[in-house]
């Protein structure tokens, strides 16, 4: 497996690893790709290497709020493993590129000999429950421009990189917002120099200063993760 593939795989000690390795698969992520959708049994989880997925919540209008983001540092799907069966949200793909998709039953396997293993996948649960809950406090009480800063930032760690293939519309449904709203608040950004918009894409030009822009959230999901985690990217 590649250094960094997955940062929360590459913080498993050797023994955990090498019981999951055999199960694990690459596989291709493309954008808006479903993973699973509410209450589908899931079958598989998936070890994001270089995809970024979006944890929504669908309503019966038809619009989708993002709930959380997981890449690189994380897993989708380990609850199935952990103490249920079903999901209890959509996953679907927000940047493509690949994953490793491991079976559930040799991971409920492995956790059942590797308490190890089972410690870290209950944190990464507990670390995304709390990103959770720190979306739904920011979008009711952050302005857009502080929360679209938050979530470029955000997007960007994941990815591994500054620029991001994401449309306008699809960034205004996952903050739960008009895509006017998010219209205005890029064509400011842009102004200011923090980040450049073209057809589809998004790049990312001066990070710190969107750091300044983002709302307290980019920082404490951070802090969140590595309190619970310890991940690191070196």
């Amino acid at each position: 497996m590649p250094p960094n593939a997955n940062l929360l795989l590459n913080a498993l000690p050797d023994a955990e690893r090498e019981a999951l390795a055999p199960h694990l698969r690459p596989v291709p992520a493309e954008q808006h790709d479903l993973l699973y959708d509410v209450r589908q049994e899931v079958r598989e989880v998936y070890f994001a290497t270089s995809a970024v997925i979006s944890l929504v919540v669908p309503l019966s209008s038809g619009e989708i709020v993002e709930s959380a983001m997981v890449g690189r540092d994380g897993i989708v799907g380990a609850g199935a493993a952990l103490n249920g069966r079903v999901s209890l949200n959509r996953a679907m793909v927000q940047i493509g590129g690949e994953c490793l998709a491991c079976p559930v039953e040799p991971l409920k396997e492995a956790l059942e000999a590797h308490p190890n293993l089972r410690s870290l996948l209950s944190a990464h649960e507990q670390a995304l429950f709390a990103q959770a809950q720190q979306s739904a406090a920011c979008n009711v009480t952050h302005v857009i421009e502080s929360r679209l800063s938050r979530w470029l930032l955000r997007a960007a760690d994941l990815h591994g990189g500054d620029e991001l293939p994401l449309t306008q519309e699809y960034i205004a449904q996952m903050l739960g917002v008009r895509r006017t709203s998010v219209t205005v608040v890029a064509r400011t950004l842009q102004e200011a120099g923090l980040i450049r918009y073209k057809r589809g894409r998004i790049k990312l030009l001066d990070i710190p200063a969107l750091q300044d822009t983002a709302c307290e959230c980019y920082q404490t999901v951070k802090l969140n993760y590595d309190a619970l985690l310890h991940l690191s990217n070196e």
